[in-house]
């Protein structure tokens, strides 16, 4: 039987993710799994340098699908922040959750381990800098260093919560996963609150003109 000529790297994805749930095991070489699937073995690495690279590459599949699906619905480009998250997380553990035995695999496989962290890695960038991008509003305290060290926990602390929203939609037993519905909608809205900056400008705005009328009846 002729090989197959062209395979393109979502086709490689693809069957990838069919291989692992069918064997309950990665790959034991890229000949293989090549083989397996009627295709070179080169035209694996056109596209992918190790299986880890095409873990890698599907999480971030599931973050560009997403985004996609937002930015093609005009209502969710005059959303504020906070609903745009929403939607963003909302639309991403749908994508999950269409491929959850594969997801399940994944983490499962590397759970408790730093090689976990690293298969989420490119996920993690495209997240933060989605984060990044929102108008999420902050202190304006004109100091570079300090804004680069708020926009730096931002980010972190929304991976870390998007981190957490994924353990729990994991081990999320409930019809429809609606628990988890409830979390997400719970989590990003007790996370802006928290972020809620009026009050906090007010009690520095006042803290100013106490501090200018005590220099000014000196």
């Amino acid at each position: 039987m002729a090989k197959k000529k062209n395979i393109s790297a979502t086709d490689i994805i693809t069957m990838y993710m069919d291989y692992v749930l069918e064997h309950d095991d990665n790959p034991k070489s890229v000949f293989i799994f090549a083989k397996h699937n009627n295709f070179e073995e080169s035209k694996f690495y056109e596209y992918f340098a190790s299986f880890e690279a095409v873990e890698k590459t599907v999480f971030k599949a599931f973050f560009d699908n997403t985004l996609s699906v937002l930015q093609a619905n005009e209502p969710y480009l005059k959303f504020d922040a906070r609903n745009q998250l929403l939607s963003f997380y909302f639309t991403f553990f749908e994508n999950l959750t269409a491929n959850r035995s594969y997801v399940v695999y994944a983490l499962n496989k590397h759970k408790n381990s730093l090689k976990g962290l690293r298969v989420l890695s490119d996920l993690k960038h495209s997240f933060t800098n989605y984060i990044a991008h929102l108008d999420i509003e902050m202190l304006d305290i004109k100091q570079d260093k300090v804004e680069r060290l708020q926009q730096k926990t931002l980010q972190e602390s929304a991976w870390f919560q998007l981190l957490i929203t994924m353990k729990f939609w994991l081990d999320d037993t409930s019809p429809s996963f609606e628990k988890t519905d409830i979390f997400i909608e719970k989590s990003v809205n007790t996370s802006f609150d928290v972020l809620n900056i009026v009050p906090l400008k007010s009690v520095i705005d006042f803290g100013k003109f106490i501090f200018k009328e005590k220099v000014n009846m000196r």
